[in-house]
Order: C-alpha cells, then sequence, then structure tokens
C-alpha cells in the first residue's frame, strides 16, 4: 500500500517524514491553501527516494513546470476542474510526469467523472466533496468507490485519521493502491505530527 503524506512544507518536518518510511509528498502550490508552499524545499538524502507530488488547483503549464524544476517533482497532482486537455499537455511538456487527478466525491454519480481523465493520468485521487480544496479532515461514503469500475488505480483521500487504520485495511477494491492523509495527522496546517503518523504507519505497512 502506497501512503502519500500531503500539505508538506517545513524542511526539518519533510525530513522526519520522509524517514518514516512514506512513498510519496504533497507540496500544495494553491496560494490559498493554509498549506501553501510558499519557499523551496531542497531535496535530502532523506527524501531521495520519496515521490514529490506537487498539488494545482487550475494552474497555467509555466507554473507547473517551474515547480516541477524548483522541487525536484516526480508527480503532479491537478485538484481542480482542469481538463483533459490540460492533463495532456502536461503528459506532451513533460513525458516522465506522473499525473494523478482528484476527483470531489459526495455521491456514486460523482465516481463517473473519472472517465473523462481515462488515458490522459496514471492514478485518481478520490477525496471528500467540499466547499475547500482538500484538506477538510471530512470522509465520505467508501462504499460508493464500489461504483469505480474503471483500470486507473487510484488513492484513497478524504479525512483519514489515526483511528482510521482497521478501517484502511479492511478496506477492499481491486484498483485501490494507497492512501492520502494530511489533516488529521497535523499539529497545525503545514506541519505534521511525526508521532501520530509513524503510530498509523506500523500499523497499515505491517
Amino acid at each position: 500500500m502506497l501512503v502519500k503524506v500531503c500539505g508538506m512544507r517545513e524542511p526539518g518536518n519533510v525530513k522526519q517524514v520522509a524517514q518514516l518510511g512514506v512513498d510519496m509528498m504533497g507540496f500544495i502550490f494553491y496560494p490559498k491553501s493554509p498549506r501553501y508552499a510558499s519557499h523551496v524545499v531542497a531535496r535530502s538524502d532523506a527524501d531521495r527516494n520519496v515521490c514529490r507530488v506537487g498539488v494545482f488547483v487550475n494552474d497555467s503549464i509555466s507554473n507547473m513546470l517551474d515547480k516541477i524544476h524548483s522541487f525536484s517533482l516526480n508527480a503532479v497532482q491537478m485538484h481542480g476542474s482542469e481538463s483533459r486537455e490540460l492533463c495532456e499537455q502536461l503528459r506532451a511538456a513533460k513525458g516522465n510526469m506522473k499525473i494523478i487527478k482528484a476527483i470531489s466525491v459526495s455521491t456514486a454519480g460523482d465516481i463517473q467523472k473519472y472517465k473523462e481523465y481515462v488515458g490522459a493520468v496514471d492514478y485518481f485521487l478520490f477525496d471528500t466533496k467540499c466547499k475547500t480544496v482538500g484538506g477538510s479532515g471530512q470522509q465520505f461514503d467508501w462504499q460508493v468507490l464500489d461504483e469505480y469500475d474503471g483500470d486507473v488505480p487510484f488513492l484513497l483521500s478524504g479525512g483519514i485519521g489515526p483511528e482510521d487504520a482497521s478501517r484502511i485495511l479492511s478496506f477492499h477494491h481491486p484498483r485501490c493502491v494507497g492512501i492520502d492523509l494530511n489533516s488529521r495527522f497535523e499539529i497545525e496546517p503545514g506541519l505534521k505530527d511525526v508521532e501520530k503518523l509513524k503510530e498509523f504507519l506500523l500499523k497499515v505497512k505491517k
């Protein structure tokens, strides 16, 4: 199971979380987010093998390319209402870049949005539909994911907290390859609680 920790920002915290053995780290490049990564965080030995994901909301290709370079990103997560065409443009500009498309979910019908992006992305990320852009701390009903019959693998997101380890282990979908953690593991926006993450990872990665 892949574990992505999103909303990273502070260099020391990045190093500590990387040492826990997480697979992916998300850096949010949406200025309205309280977890906005406004300063470059250089790679260190601690996170050299971690997949760095840049999270963008209805942004331009030029800004994505700038952040890909400055943050040494391995993947881009599009978390707004981006078109399939934008995904294809990024693919054309950066063929080696993994692309994740977030789909906001409230009902089973929301799942079908994925069909617009098949063939243009590497992963989907199913997150809770809310007024803000991610980081709500709220969960959606995971049963609606039974409606997902696509072949593209996905990450489960939305309000997953320290108390959800057993639920994660009992959740099964043939295309679910990992989980995305954020606000429920924070001391404050952009600063993760390393001990909470460590305890949780010991349970879900055993």
